[in-house]
């Protein structure tokens, strides 16, 4: 079933148990695919890819402002955030943990040769095609350092 379709249905299924929470982050990922299939050269249509992308970018803006809410002690602001995670979560692929992108980077470092940090763009072009949408930028990166500066 196509995001659309999924995010449509589970938008009735919210309206009729009248859970708000659920519905506006709902909503929030609807505007994000209206926003992509209108967008010049779209053509009205998005592919997978692209919803990766999109729900990729609304996980990283949620996050951030989760932090910065959790920071300053705004905790009502915070669990909005965090709920809207938790439902984009739902629409993403697994997400790798530590070990399984450690794995897959010392793969990389092997393949490219890579020894120093100063291979370290070589090494992320490469991570952060291989695992897109299944990791994020930030930990790719800490862990591409870590590995390049043994």
């Amino acid at each position: 079933m196509a995001l659309e379709e999924q995010i449509m249905a589970e938008m009735k299924d919210a309206m009729k148990s009248k859970n708000e929470a659920l519905l506006r982050g709902l909503r929030a990922i609807k505007a994000e695919i209206i926003k992509a299939k209108t967008d010049p050269g779209a053509g009205g249509v998005i592919d997978e890819a692209t919803e990766q992308k999109f729900l990729q970018k609304m996980m990283k803006q949620r996050r951030d402002s989760y932090e910065i809410f959790t920071q300053q002690g705004r905790a009502d602001l915070a669990a909005k955030e965090k709920e809207e995670m938790d439902l984009i979560e739902k629409f993403l692929p697994k997400q790798l943990g530590e070990a399984e992108i450690k794995e897959a980077v010392a793969k990389i470092i092997s393949e490219t040769g890579a020894s120093s940090p100063a291979d370290m763009g070589k090494v992320m072009g490469l991570a952060s095609k291989q695992l897109a949408g299944q990791a994020d930028g930030k930990a790719i990166s800490a862990i591409v350092k870590e590995l390049l500066s043994k």
